[in-house]
């Protein structure tokens, strides 16, 4: 009963504090929320950008989007912790949903309750990377994981044997 407690003082916290975004006044929308003993699973669609960027260029419009969604998960990723305090780590998931096309997923991340020192580092992406979030940022956009079903697992598997080192992507650059 008691994980049933923590899990409602999460999605009220959730709606609370991420009803508006940073970049993004769009809702964010909760998927689906698993408590296994000591590890969560959280999976939730982007927020769509803002209908006021409609007019920038799609390149800052882009950025925006991207840049929302990864403080998005480092915001959801410090939610669920102070939500639920018997959690130890948690596998989290941002997915894009595209018009009429399936979600992609673009944000993986196996976070564990130990934060790394990420007060003196001014980017997010950088801040997110730190946290063990993996992603393909690449000019300012987050290009979706390809291969899901192939490299969700080997992606998690990183990201927890490499504490502090989730995978970015530049391309290959």
């Amino acid at each position: 009963m008691r994980q049933l407690w923590q899990v409602a003082y999460f999605v009220r916290s959730m709606r609370r504090q991420m009803r508006f975004g940073e970049f993004s006044r769009a809702p964010l929308r909760l998927l689906r929320i698993e408590l296994r003993e000591d590890i969560a699973e959280c999976d939730w669609i982007a927020r769509l950008p803002d209908p006021w960027d409609d007019n920038l260029p799609s390149s800052v419009r882009n950025q925006n989007e991207s840049l929302q969604a990864l403080a998005d998960a480092i915001t959801m990723r410090n939610i669920l912790f102070d939500a639920m305090p018997d959690v130890e780590s948690a596998v989290l998931r941002s997915f894009r949903q595209p018009a009429r096309e399936p979600p992609e997923l673009i944000v993986l991340g196996t976070v564990s309750r130990e934060a790394p020192a990420v007060y003196r580092v001014s980017s997010l992406v950088m801040r997110a990377k730190l946290y063990g979030f993996c992603f393909c940022y690449e000019d300012g956009f987050l290009r979706p994981l390809q291969q899901v079903e192939d490299q969700s697992e080997e992606l998690i598997a990183q990201s927890v044997t490499l504490p502090g080192r989730g995978g970015i992507s530049n391309g290959g650059k």
